[in-house]
């Protein structure tokens, strides 16, 4: 199978459901002539022309909102923003209107759009261009969000979210667009919702997603040695969340450990530590631990930023402290 980066699987996805579908357009800063901030978009101008790749001025409230007005008309458009710090300008428009709409019409419109563009933290941009905000936009009904790990993951499920009849918050990370992976040249989307088992084990469930999921990794490889087999759990989706998937594998390991780049209070991390304890807490052999950022902005000084995220020793220690080592 050939190996591809994550910015080519996300064109290739894009690309090919625009080939398939006409009513799809992709707009956002410096995706056309400059070929996408992250070159997420190259080629894709030169192929499908300024009515279906289109740059737009730095107003991200004026293009989202005229993005979420076209897709009650019809259209299935794709918006990237160039970080997701930037949404919170069209916040109004996303929260308010976007996963809305379907509810205040009574039915009568979906709004199959598509926000995408990198999320959380990437080397030294300071405290107001680190944020995720997968929690903020799960905390939504009418909004799905994806937050893919892998080139494979990235381009089935953004096929799948353009596909959507709702809107769908897509999230990246402008560390993980250089990433390789293999990805298969034919057709295949994968369905919004399904988490999956990275890596199997019978001893402990590490349950995470996006790039952060890179130290759960490191941590299982070092914990192996020490005859800890770990259970990765790649949610994919955070909302709708799969979280049978979590419970089948906490039945098994009997203990969890949840990983994740963000602030703690009210955190993905906190619905899962809630959904986990109603639903098996009887299969717990310990309390469940939670790793995430500091809860504190994020820090421009290389030292402090590294102490600021999640690492693979984080993951090390609270498995040592489920396993009572």
């Amino acid at each position: 199978m050939r190996t591809i980066q994550f910015r080519e699987a996300i064109c290739e996805a894009m690309s090919e459901e625009m080939r398939r579908d006409e009513s799809i357009y992709l707009m956002g800063e410096e995706v056309a002539e400059y070929n996408g901030a992250y070159k997420a978009s190259k080629g894709m101008l030169d192929e499908f022309g300024p009515k279906r790749v289109i740059d737009t001025p730095i107003a991200e409230a004026g293009f989202a909102g005229i993005s979420v007005g076209a897709a009650m008309n019809g259209n299935r458009p794709i918006v990237e923003f160039m970080t997701f710090n930037f949404s919170l300008v069209a916040i109004d428009q996303i929260i308010n209107n976007a996963a809305k709409m379907r509810q205040m019409s009574g039915g009568q419109f979906n709004i199959p759009i598509v926000f995408r563009g990198p999320t959380a933290s990437a080397g030294q941009l300071g405290a107001t261009h680190s944020q995720a905000f997968e929690n903020w936009f799960a905390n939504t009904p009418g909004l799905k969000v994806v937050v893919p790990s892998t080139p494979y993951d990235a381009k089935g499920l953004l096929k799948a979210a353009i596909r959507d009849n709702d809107p769908v918050i897509f999230m990246e990370s402008e560390q993980m667009y250089g990433d390789k992976g293999e990805v298969p040249e034919g057709e295949y989307v994968l369905p919004l919702g399904v988490a999956d088992v990275k890596r199997e084990g019978k001893d402990v469930t590490i349950v995470s997603f996006g790039k952060i999921i890179k130290e759960a990794f490191v941590a299982a490889d070092i914990l192996a040695k020490e005859g800890i087999e770990c259970e990765i759990i790649d949610l994919r989706t955070v909302r709708p969340m799969d979280k049978e998937a979590i419970f089948n594998s906490v039945k098994k390991t009997n203990r969890l450990v949840i990983l994740e780049e963000a602030w703690p209070f009210a955190s993905v991390a906190s619905e899962i530590t809630y959904q986990v304890q109603e639903n098996v807490f009887d299969f717990l052999d310990a309390p469940i631990q939670r790793i995430t950022t500091a809860d504190a902005p994020a820090p421009y000084s290389p030292a402090l930023l590294k102490e600021w995220l999640p690492n693979a020793n984080d993951v090390v220690k609270a498995v040592h402290k489920v396993m009572y080592k």
